[in-house]
């Protein structure tokens, strides 16, 4: 890839970028595009430096990102992070902060990943434990014309529990903490600093979101709690927020915005010259311009990435779903048919009783039928987990499914799909009944029993890593396959389906029953 780099350096040279004239005058508007969760979307990359270079012509752009990039599709999976970084180098970001998917390669990975991106890394809250001090910068001050401009990192927190082991030595102990203090506390020595060093701006780049959590660190929560953030530029829950107003400490409105997911917008924050802040989102299918550069290495990714990717492994009667037709995600909230057929490969590909697996593990969706290849599967789970058999007592199975079911009916990426296992919720009250295991031998399912000892096939993640909130640490590891829960899954299909996926799994088979 490097030597790909370096031709194509060539381009730039000789291309666009050499033709553009700066501008020098200081009282045009400042323009700051950013986008959050782009999760492996690359082919956005250009169409985002292109609005860039077009808005140029006549304002100030800064480019920021806030978080979640090298992780959610095939290009992040097959190559952990490295081509989608390749292309982020080519972008000229002024800011980029953490997601919590950034961490998933483990926390040294995401160091050699962002080591190689020109860019300022700010994080207010990313603390090394060993040698008691911030990882990264917490703020950078950028000159935009006549103006200082501060960008603040923040990190949500809750990836201490969702990617626990990022943040562990080898003996379990805590190595790397984002709150040793209280986020908004955090936030707010960021800010102050920022200020007293001559920002007139200070703009949250934040991979905070906007749902609560336990861990009071949610955007909104922390806007509550600071003064002297100008406008939070969010991530993290994916919503689609032009302008959300809410009050900081001091009673003065703040804006929060966010864009979405996987390049579906553009976020554009204008700053006039007398001060005056909107934002808007532009559909990134709107966006004609594209810049050259970006766009050959990107096109030089693709290539690279259809030799590894593009052999067949099955023929696929039905589409596997996690989102219905309006793009909510169903299999965060209930059963789906992607769920069924991938915890059932692991249940019988490893002889386990039961099979669970976190929601958010099933990344993407299948919708097409007939050929699937090698990265559509491993599309559909993109993660570098590894497939586990554990000693599991009934009763700390329905103490796990009581957890898991207690956010609904909000999503929620810890809601369990599974295989040899049946119950019901209730939404109203999060209750769990009839929880019923399948009997190998006769093919019927019986009631469970709590003093039972039961395995479980799963992820190491969701038993040792913060998976399905910790409801199995503890539990004894009998097996330790050796092999990622795409492998064990691709195997499924070719040894037990005969690389057919068929009618039955059309629909979801009935294990989990929600009623509101």
């Amino acid at each position: 890839m490097k030597s790909i780099l370096k031709t194509l350096l060539l381009v730039c040279a000789l291309g666009p970028c050499a033709g553009l004239k700066a501008q020098t005058w200081q009282d045009r508007s400042i323009v700051v595009l950013y986008e959050n969760d782009v999760h492996c979307a690359v082919d956005g990359y250009a169409k985002l430096a292109g609005l860039r270079d077009a808005i140029a012509d006549t304002a100030h752009v800064v480019l920021v990102s806030n978080g979640d990039y090298v992780q959610g599709m095939t290009v992040g999976a097959i190559s952990k992070g490295q081509y989608v970084v390749d292309i982020m180098q080519t972008m000229g970001y002024d800011a980029i902060t953490l997601g919590n998917h950034e961490y998933d390669y483990g926390m040294e990975r995401m160091f050699q990943l962002l080591r190689q991106v020109p860019a300022p890394i700010v994080c207010a809250n990313l603390y090394d434990m060993k040698n008691e001090h911030l990882v990264y910068a917490p703020y950078v001050i950028k000159r935009v014309g006549n103006k200082k401009i501060a960008f603040v990192g923040a990190s949500t927190p809750t990836s201490m529990e969702t990617e626990a082991y990022a943040f562990r030595d080898d003996e379990g102990k805590t190595i790397y903490d984002l709150q040793i203090e209280d986020i908004p506390t955090m936030v707010q020595k960021a800010v102050d600093e920022a200020r007293r060093a001559g920002a007139d701006y200070v703009i949250l780049d934040s991979h905070l979101g906007e749902e609560e959590t336990d861990r009071n660190s949610d955007s909104h929560y922390v806007v509550a709690n600071t003064t002297g953030i100008d406008i939070v530029l969010d991530g993290h829950s994916h919503a689609v927020i032009v302008a959300d107003t809410v009050m900081n400490k001091a009673g003065k409105p703040i804006v929060v915005t966010q864009t979405g997911t996987k390049f579906a917008n553009v976020g554009k924050l204008v700053i006039t010259p007398d001060g005056k802040m909107t934002t808007s989102l532009i559909p990134i299918e709107s966006v004609t311009e594209k810049n050259a550069y970006v766009a050959q290495v990107t096109d030089s990714i693709h290539a690279l990435l259809n030799e590894q990717t593009s052999r067949v492994i099955c023929q696929s009667e039905v589409p596997l779903r996690i989102l219905d037709d309006e793009g909510n995600e169903i299999a965060r909230m209930g059963e789906t048919n992607a769920g069924d057929i991938v915890t059932d490969a692991y249940r019988l590909m490893t002889g386990s009783d039961i099979a669970v697996l976190n929601s958010g593990s099933i990344r993407n969706e299948l919708k097409k039928t007939g050929d699937l290849t090698y990265g559509d599967l491993v599309t559909l789970l993109p993660y570098d987990n590894y497939i586990v058999v554990a000693e599991v007592k009934g009763s700390t199975i329905v103490k796990m499914l009581e957890k898991l079911v207690s956010f609904l009916p909000k999503p929620d990426g810890q809601f369990p799909q599974v295989s040899g296992l049946k119950f019901t919720t209730k939404v109203s009250n999060h209750s769990v009944s009839d929880v019923q295991v399948l009997n190998s031998a006769t093919q019927h399912y019986e009631p469970i029993n709590p003093d039972r000892t039961y395995t479980l096939s799963t992820t190491k993640y969701c038993v040792t890593d913060g998976g399905l909130y910790n409801t199995l640490q503890g539990s004894k590891i009998v097996l330790e396959t050796k092999k990622t829960y795409t492998d064990i899954f691709i195997q499924y299909v070719i040894d037990r389906l005969n690389r057919h996926i068929g009618q039955e799994y059309a629909k979801p088979q009935g294990r989990i029953t929600v009623i509101k």
